[in-house]
């Protein structure tokens, strides 16, 4: 028993997920969220309120351009893709307080979270393989989204 509380205690110490960061932020939380992808990834999509902090770069940049004291939350593409914990492992070296967001880009997307790219506001859809998707909520975060 004290091996799995243990386990799963640490990993919800380390990890976070697309809903409970965006509930973060409207809420105003402090924390940094980091997109560790590379160059292409961030201009075709990020999440926005997001800085781009490539991985590979991490351990030049943040010391220069982080407040050690934030929160980092990272992520990356998706389940398939760990970069977000090669992100977070430099943060962690680093000696940030860091967790990595599960799901990456692709469940914030599909979750209907609010996406950019250098054009602006990305369209907001929402994925009922990932959530349960209510039509009156749905149209009425799609209307708010277009009207921004």
């Amino acid at each position: 028993m004290t091996d799995a509380l243990d386990y799963f205690s640490a990993k919800l110490r380390f990890e976070t997920d697309a809903s409970d960061v965006y509930a973060a932020q409207k809420a105003g939380e402090p924390f940094l969220l980091i997109d560790v992808r590379g160059q292409e990834a961030w201009d075709q999509g990020r999440i926005s309120g997001a800085i781009h902090m490539p991985y590979r770069e991490i351990a030049d940049r943040a010391p220069v351009e982080l407040d050690p004291s934030t929160e980092i939350v990272v992520y990356c593409w998706s389940p398939g893709c760990n970069a977000g914990a090669k992100g977070a492992r430099e943060f962690a070296q680093l000696g940030y307080r860091v967790r990595e967001m599960i799901g990456g880009y692709e469940y914030w997307v599909r979750e209907g979270q609010p996406t950019e790219n250098a054009a602006g506001a990305r369209p907001r859809t929402f994925d009922p393989l990932v959530m349960v998707v209510r039509p009156d909520v749905a149209e009425t975060r799609r209307s708010a989204a277009e009207a921004a």
